[in-house]
C-alpha cells in the first residue's frame, strides 16, 4: 500500500512512503481487538477501593442484648453488618485488574487496529519535523495544515522529540507518543493518525 508523504504545511513532498500489507492491510481481528483493548482499560483500574469488614470495625464486641426474650432477633456485636456502623458484608478490597495476554494476540490486534483505520482513510505520512523551541502555537498550525486540528489526533514520532512532544501536551485532543508506545487503545481512540516518516520502519519491523 503506498500513501502519498506530506510536509508540515500539509503539502505533498512527492515522495510515497509504502505500508506493509502485512500490517496495514490485514483482515482484522475483531476478539483480539476487544482483549488488548480490554487488558489496557483494566490497568489504568487503581484498584485501591476498601470498605471495612466486621472484623475490622473499632467498637465492643460485647453482647447488646440478652439472647431471648426481648421478642426481637438476637443479637451479638454492635460491629454486626446490620447495625449502622457495622462492617460491610463482602466489601471491595484491594485488588489489580490487569491480566495477561499472549504476545502474538496483542500484535495481531495492533494490526488489526492499524488495518481498521487504513481502510477508513484515517492515516497520514508527514516527513520528519523539529522545533527549535516548545511552542503550541506552532503545533497547532502543523495540525490546521493537514485539517485535523478539529479532530482527536495521534502523532507517532520515530524517535523521542522533546519539543514536538512539548508543544503538543496543552492540547486535548492530540497526542504524541513514540512508536514504541503505541498500543491498540491509543490507536482506536484516535480519529486520525499521522506517522512521523522515520516511524513506519520500526513499526513494522517490530508488528511484522
Amino acid at each position: 500500500m503506498e500513501i502519498a508523504v506530506l510536509d508540515i504545511k500539509g503539502k505533498e513532498t512527492g515522495r510515497k512512503a509504502q505500508l506493509s500489507d502485512s500490517v496495514f492491510a490485514i483482515e482484522p481481528n475483531e476478539h483480539a481487538v476487544y482483549l488488548d483493548v480490554k487488558q489496557y482499560l483494566a490497568n489504568q483500574r487503581q484498584g485501591t477501593h476498601k470498605a471495612k469488614e466486621r472484623a475490622e470495625i473499632a467498637g465492643s464486641t460485647r453482647k447488646i442484648k440478652k439472647q431471648k426474650g426481648t421478642g426481637t432477633a438476637r443479637a451479638g456485636s454492635i460491629k454486626s453488618p446490620i447495625f449502622k456502623g457495622g462492617g460491610r458484608v463482602f466489601g471491595p478490597r484491594p485488588r489489580n485488574y490487569g491480566f495477561k495476554l499472549n504476545k502474538n494476540l496483542k500484535r495481531l490486534a495492533r494490526k488489526s487496529a492499524l488495518s481498521i483505520k487504513a481502510n477508513d482513510k484515517a492515516i497520514m505520512v508527514i516527513e520528519d519535523f523539529s522545533f527549535d523551541t516548545p511552542k503550541t502555537k506552532n503545533f497547532i498550525e502543523v495540525l490546521q495544515a493537514l485539517g485535523i486540528d478539529s479532530k482527536k489526533s495521534l502523532i507517532v514520532l520515530g524517535d523521542s522529540n522533546k519539543n514536538v512532544y512539548l508543544s503538543s501536551r496543552n492540547l486535548k485532543s492530540s497526542e504524541v507518543i513514540n512508536s514504541s508506545e503505541l498500543s491498540t487503545y491509543k490507536i482506536l481512540n484516535a480519529k486520525s493518525i499521522v506517522f512521523v516518516e522515520g516511524s513506519l520502519e520500526g513499526i513494522e519491523s517490530k508488528l511484522s
